[in-house]
């Protein structure tokens, strides 16, 4: 390849990295910031509760927290990110992305901490029923997570990472560059598996008064929601795959690819 040509693509992949990592950033923390509401999936559809009987006498619905929604669009940016730019491209934004949500986490908890200003809390009570409304006590219970919730969310991520990277590698090993859906689809089921019970567990469970009986009932119904998704949203890693081909051009392309999965297995 000539110096132009090469200078061309590195630049290229400098850009698509920025993009991709900028998606991966603003949707993981968008997701652990939203997390805080619980919202009840039957109830948004019109449905009645499922009332499904799980692990004993344990009765649960489908109320997942609210970050799950994007959740999915980290899935499909790591089996991207992957893809082009190997373990070492999502181990990188990875813990970038852990270091911001750590960050975030204290900025918030200190903005909390801050004495609301008089008028602030007057303009904004009683709310529109006529009821006393104390916004600042309703924007820390909002805003403010515990040290259980950030400890469990940030470790899960990172498992659930280091596991997509792990499997998406080990599979793209057996099927080279054809079958996108088998290694993105795969690596997302197994590590999934693994973070929607380790963030439930040290939250909730070891830092909580949830049993194991509500960590594994809670846990399957956000696993069979995020491993739903994942293979309903397969088709949009073709559709990002035709983008970035175009970007970088189809040879270029493979030759990224190629150079991706050669970094290892580790």
């Amino acid at each position: 390849m000539k110096a132009g040509n090469t200078t061309d693509l590195n630049r290229k992949k400098r850009n698509l990295f920025i993009v991709l990592s900028g998606i991966f950033l603003t949707n993981a923390l968008l997701a652990e910031i939203l997390g805080v509401k619980i919202f009840s999936a039957e109830a948004t559809l019109g449905f009645e509760p499922a009332q499904i009987k799980l692990f004993g006498d344990f009765v649960l619905d489908f109320n997942l927290t609210a970050g799950v929604i994007i959740w999915p669009i980290v899935f499909v940016t790591t089996d991207i990110i992957n893809e082009y730019f190997g373990k070492k491209g999502v181990r990188r934004i990875s813990f970038l992305t852990a270091l911001f949500i750590l960050y975030s986490f204290f900025v918030i908890y200190a903005v909390t901490k801050l004495a609301p200003a008089e008028f602030w809390l007057n303009v904004n009570t009683p709310d529109p029923d006529g009821n006393d409304f104390d916004i600042n006590y309703a924007y820390s219970v909002i805003f403010r997570q515990g040290l259980g919730i950030i400890i469990g969310s940030l470790t899960a991520f990172l498992i659930g990472q280091f596991l997509d990277v792990l499997v998406f590698q080990h599979l793209r090993k057996y099927t080279g560059s054809g079958k996108i859906w088998l290694r993105a689809t795969g690596s997302t089921l197994v590590s999934q598996l693994i973070d929607s019970f380790v963030v439930l567990w040290i939250a909730f469970y070891l830092f909580g008064n949830w049993s194991m009986t509500q960590v594994l009932s809670v846990g399957v119904i956000n696993y069979i929601y995020k491993g739903g998704l994942a293979i309903l949203l397969t088709p949009l890693l073709y559709v990002a795959h035709y983008f970035i081909d175009q970007y970088l051009g189809k040879e270029n392309s493979e030759l990224v690819t190629e150079e991706a999965a050669g970094q290892g297995f580790f």
